[in-house]
């Protein structure tokens, strides 16, 4: 039997955020989890790849690299050691749009980790002899990637429908800007980023007595306040986007794929963002979805489908990938746009959407079990401006119905809205 509307939409509580912003604009947002044995500290910067200038491409990933090689009063290695030492574990991401940094460590050791992870990410060292050999690894690592056939399908997808703006790009940059680089040009990009407003530390799990107020009172606090001129840079322009169909061949590529992509709303339209990964849902996600029931289980021409949101700043994407047979690719094509076009005509079925809203609700809710979650949530929200309740996404949903999802999202994922892009395998060409 299945779960009502009500169960299914049903509130429940979660952890409470209180926010701070302090004189230099820097931000600091706590959720305690009071039974939680942990306590993940999360540093967030405005200074992912998107912020790169000419000649720095793939300089934010590499950044957060040569962090890890320590700071000015943190050896190589001694920042790991001692959070191992702590009981603790860390690490970091670079995105398009931000890094961050992590660390979840035993709730009494918070205050301790607090001072080794700003003193590692504000006062990074970026000494030669590091920076040379790390540069290497990022090097090697992009070479690693070229090799992988899929993330070049990806890449070429988003540089053929983004390019030139900068989600077009690698985050892991450009060969020939990485070895131009050096520790001076690196240290003007964290000087030019890690500043005041673009900076949040996000603290999820048990929040010791004295943590708030000795982060408050830490390197956070004396970061300097962004200038006018530095503001001058903080706004970037909308995603520019292409509308058209291409084709290519990759080596070693072990099924042919269909992948198509539409431009959504950026991030701060948290709405639109609701709507879209409903949609996608209904359309091509799990067994029961329009596509995949479809292509898969009744004509059984695709290895597998899937449509997914990837949420950004400048302009959200969705995308589409199909996997198949070589020889099936312009049916599975004809099938995926007829099955959308139908879209625009067939009502959404109370069962399709009641299944979209257990399932994107039910991710949320279970996104937010563990410290760590919770702590990249808060923080990812929070430097964007978006003071939010972590369930706040759960109400967003309750704005959609299935007339609503049909009238006003469904349109905007057509195929002539699309950019698709076909990748055949180059050994069968």
């Amino acid at each position: 039997m299945g779960l009502c509307h009500g169960t299914l939409t049903a509130i429940p509580s979660g952890p409470v955020l209180d926010h701070r912003t302090l004189q230099n604009g820097s931000t600091l947002v706590t959720a305690a989890i009071p039974d939680a044995a942990l306590t993940c500290l999360d540093f967030w910067c405005r200074g992912g790849s998107a912020w790169e200038r000419s000649g720095e491409e793939g300089i934010a990933h590499f950044l957060e690299h040569m962090v890890f090689k320590g700071s000015r009063r943190l050896g190589p290695g001694e920042f790991d050691r001692r959070i191992e030492a702590l009981g603790g574990s860390s690490n970091a991401a670079t995105g398009f749009d931000d890094v961050h940094y992590h660390v979840l460590v035993p709730s009494a050791e918070s205050k301790e980790a607090v001072d080794l992870l700003l003193d590692l990410v504000l006062d990074p060292a970026l000494e030669q002899d590091c920076f040379s050999m790390e540069r290497d690894v990022v090097l090697e690592e992009i070479a690693q990637y070229r090799d992988q056939p899929d993330d070049q399908v990806l890449q070429t997808l988003l540089e053929l429908c983004c390019a030139p703006h900068c989600y077009g790009r690698p985050i892991l940059g450009w060969e020939t800007s990485l070895r131009k680089m050096n520790p001076g040009g690196m240290r003007n990009y964290h000087h030019r980023r890690y500043q005041g407003a673009n900076c949040c530390l996000s603290v999820a799990g048990t929040i010791e007595d004295g943590l708030v107020s000795h982060v408050l009172n830490s390197p956070l606090a004396a970061l300097n306040k962004l200038t006018d001129e530095d503001l001058k840079g903080t706004t970037k322009p909308s995603l520019s986007f292409r509308c058209r169909r291409d084709s290519r061949t990759f080596p070693r590529l072990e099924a042919a794929r269909l992948m198509m992509v539409w431009p959504v709303a950026s991030a701060d339209d948290q709405l639109a963002i609701a709507g879209a990964d409903l949609a996608t849902t209904i359309l091509a996600e799990g067994r029961r979805s329009r596509l995949v029931q479809k292509l898969r289980e009744e004509l059984q021409i695709v290895e597998s489908i899937d449509m997914d949101v990837t949420t950004l700043e400048q302009g959200s994407l969705v995308m589409l990938e199909a996997c198949c047979p070589e020889d099936q690719i312009e049916q599975v094509e004809r099938e995926i746009h007829q099955q959308l076009e139908n879209s625009l005509n067939t009502a959404i079925t109370d069962e399709e959407f009641h299944r979209a809203m257990q399932l994107v609700g039910n991710g949320h809710r279970f996104s937010l079990e563990a410290p760590g979650a919770v702590a990249a949530s808060a923080g990812s929200q929070t430097l964007w401006g978006r003071h939010r309740d972590l369930l706040a996404p759960l109400q967003d949903l309750m704005h959609w119905n299935a007339s609503s999802l049909r009238e006003r999202v469904i349109p905007l994922l057509q195929p002539q809205r699309s950019f698709t892009l076909i990748a055949r395998s180059e050994d069968n060409a």
